[in-house]
């Protein structure tokens, strides 16, 4: 019997993907994966076979994976960012079911709060949330109440899927529900592009992100009530300096 590797890649360039990751996809037979995902990693390891679908077919995916493990296959479940943040182990585990066979293991890999973070400089340094504003899989009265419960709560919030064609308006209704409890002022930023082609960071106020320009490509950065700008770049210091 073979073994499923849910591996997470990181933002997709190969400096930011960990050791673990880079060994798990030279040893294995398959990579599976979203096809932007896979072609991120093609040309790295030549010889594999490579199998692909289109957003929406998750479920199809990882079934596709826990089939070719059956064949005595190892293969590679890419994921961007982290294979349990938003990836693809939880729905391996779920198709598995209470079955010992195949194997499954876990990798994680970098995600965008953290690499987006790095490049905006330091604004998660405290107590942080993670709150995609895609409304597919998550009723949009639940993602409108962990809104309201982080801002409440004074945490940073870190903004996964922004906005896309089908949802343009999803940030600025995120920004108004925020606008509800936090002020005009709040430092704010997008990262864009982390790790590829095209990477950017562009700083904002509350108010000025409601009409950002944004896509599934960003990520969103709310400070919270410490967070300041610092030589350009944002910062959220955790009071070590007070102690």
């Amino acid at each position: 019997m073979g073994k499923v590797i849910v591996v997470g890649i990181g933002p997709g360039d190969f400096e930011n993907m960990t050791i673990r990751a880079h060994r798990a996809l030279e040893s294995c037979d398959t990579i599976i994966g979203y096809h932007v995902y896979v072609d991120l990693v093609r040309d790295t390891y030549p010889g594999k076979e490579f199998l692909t679908t289109p957003m929406t077919r998750e479920t199809a995916r990882c079934q596709m994976a826990l089939e070719e493990a059956r064949k005595g296959k190892t293969v590679a479940m890419v994921c961007s960012g982290d294979s349990g943040i938003y990836g693809m182990a939880a729905l391996i585990y779920e198709l598995r079911g209470e079955e010992a066979a195949p194997e499954v293991e876990v990798i994680p890999g970098l995600t965008a709060a953290c690499s987006g973070a790095a490049l905006l400089g330091a604004p998660l340094t405290h107590d942080f949330a993670v709150i995609s504003l895609s409304d597919r899989l998550t009723d949009w009265q639940v993602i409108e109440k962990r809104l309201r419960c982080a801002a409440q709560a004074d945490l940073s919030i870190v903004l996964y899927n922004p906005a896309s064609r089908g949802r343009p308006d999803h940030l600025l209704r995120a920004c108004e529900i925020l606008l509800e409890v936090l002020p005009k002022d709040r430092p704010c930023a997008i990262a864009r592009n982390i790790g590829r082609e095209g990477e950017s960071r562009a700083f904002y106020t509350l108010e000025r992100l409601r009409n950002a320009d944004a896509d599934m490509f960003c990520t969103v950065f709310i400070g919270n009530g410490s967070t300041k700008m610092i030589g350009g770049n944002m910062v959220t210091p955790r009071g070590y300096r007070d102690v």
